[in-house]
């Protein structure tokens, strides 16, 4: 199924995102952790894309894995340091196996390079759009890309992946549902009416946080920072409140009109299936 069917339908849905293993000899392990999740039964799962690429094939095998447990799988596609050719083989490979649905991103810079074919995500999208039947969904941020100058510039970029052929937007990790709100109203501003996803991560771990932070640029709201500073040094009430304070975020969302919510679980299908079961009634 391609996941705009899924978008478009009136029913509340929720999502996870998985990433593959370092190591094939850790694939068993991740195989064990898609059958989990899809006994939970979310909407659909995503798999990312090693940096650079260097795990294309894991993402695949673990894409399969979801289909094959009867949950539509998301695969992620990065064209950093990538050529046509290498793109096109993926491609195939995900046509072999079925898997209709792609995430396609621009991915981290190497070493500060923006080398390759595909200098920006849209690029990616128009090769990916050309070369299958495929759904694709791409990158949104509602406080702006590390790299932009602004949030205007970045809703600029935006509209380039929506013309390239963008069925759908998942965006960063958000913290404080204000931020989206307004961040909506700018792309309905902007002409841009696809289906967006909010992303959401129940943090378990201070460091976590730090890291996350640094690395996507994400704000910590006051509240969500009160949390984390409190129980720093409690490991299980700190995984506690971050899955109560991510559920907080989800009701919010559903309540002011969003059907369909990304989580992010970082491997631990429990995060997922403690928020699963806070909504239960909620998302019936």
């Amino acid at each position: 199924m391609k996941i705009i069917e899924l978008l478009n339908n009136e029913k509340t849905s929720i999502s996870c995102e998985l990433f593959p293993p370092k190591h094939g000899s850790e694939l068993q392990n991740a195989l064990g952790i898609v059958s989990e999740i899809a006994r939970i039964k979310p909407a659909y799962i995503s798999i990312t894309y090693g940096a650079g690429g260097s795990e294309a094939g894991q993402t695949v095998k673990l894409a399969k894995a979801v289909q094959d447990n009867g949950i539509p799988a998301l695969a992620h596609l990065t064209c950093v340091k990538s050529d046509e050719n290498k793109i096109l083989s993926i491609l195939e490979e995900l046509k072999k196996e079925k898997i209709k649905n792609i995430l396609a991103l621009r991915g981290d810079l190497i070493d500060g390079k923006l080398d390759g074919v595909f200098s920006h995500a849209s690029s990616l999208v128009k090769f990916i759009k050309s070369h299958g039947d495929f759904c694709v969904g791409g990158a949104a941020y509602p406080e702006g890309h590390p790299e932009s100058k602004g949030l205007d510039e970045d809703i600029e970029n935006t509209k380039y992946k929506i013309d390239a052929g963008v069925d759908f937007l998942v965006t960063q990790i958000i913290f404080d549902n204000t931020v989206l709100y307004n961040y909506m109203f700018r792309l309905l501003s902007a002409r841009i009416y696809v289906p967006v996803v909010p992303g959401i991560m129940p943090v378990t771990s201070a460091g976590q946080i730090i890291r996350i932070c640094e690395l996507s640029g994400a704000k910590l709201p006051p509240q969500f920072r009160a949390i984390v500073e409190k129980f720093a040094d409690k490991p299980e009430a700190l995984k506690q409140a971050g899955i109560a304070y991510a559920t907080g975020q989800i009701i919010d969302l559903i309540a002011n009109g969003f059907k369909n919510i990304h989580i992010y679980t970082m491997n631990r299908p429990e995060i997922i299936g403690d928020i699963m079961g806070n909504l239960s009634e909620i998302i019936k």
